[in-house]
């Protein structure tokens, strides 16, 4: 499976694309980090990011696009600037019929360190370690950006097997309802 994972950002954007293997094997394809001047409107900062994740999702054609979900922030320009960079990205990955998946920051660190509470120095260390990377991967964003893409590989199987779940207790209410009417009204 090939994973594309964001860590959403108007000022940085940290882009990356690994390749999951067996088990827990995965291998960095690619990263770097999208940058778009403060002073710049809004509307050309977007437009740079997404011209942007277009297209490394042209080049590199993942299977599926691991976005960091914004959670409550003190700052609400910064929160709003992710969320927007986010959709901008969502937006891209829909146009091209490819999965999306959000991840909570925790979800994140638990997957790479095995504490959700973990900073971005333990983060940095793990995703240069799980990846055998020679050097650590900077800036933060660009870490961060394939510790998603890693989180998403290693949690896609459970994802998947809670998917088939709903689907399967959603078929199953359908057919009790069914039984249930069809029941009733021969009673009548």
């Amino acid at each position: 499976m090939r994973v594309m994972g964001v860590d959403p950002g108007l000022t940085r954007c940290g882009l990356s694309v690994i390749e999951g293997g067996k088990g827990r094997q995965v291998v960095a394809l690619d990263v770097d980090v999208v940058r778009t001047p403060s002073d710049e409107p809004l509307q050309h900062r977007l437009l740079t990011i997404s011209d942007t994740v277009e297209h490394w999702m042209d080049t590199h054609v993942p299977d599926v696009i691991a976005i960091e979900r914004v959670f409550a922030n003190q700052n609400a320009n910064t929160a709003m600037g992710t969320a927007q960079a986010g959709g901008v990205i969502a937006l891209a990955a829909a146009r091209r019929g490819i999965d999306v998946h959000f991840h909570t920051p925790s979800e994140v660190k638990a997957a790479v360190t095995g504490n959700g509470n973990a900073d971005k120095a333990q983060v940095t260390a793990m995703v240069t370690r799980i990846l055998a990377l020679q050097t650590k991967p900077t800036p933060a964003d660009a870490a961060d950006a394939l510790a998603l893409a890693i989180c998403h590989c290693w949690r896609a199987p459970m994802i998947a097997r809670m998917a088939a779940a709903e689907a399967l207790a959603a078929e199953q209410q359908r057919k009790f309802k069914a039984t249930i009417k069809a029941k009733a009204k021969a009673t009548r």
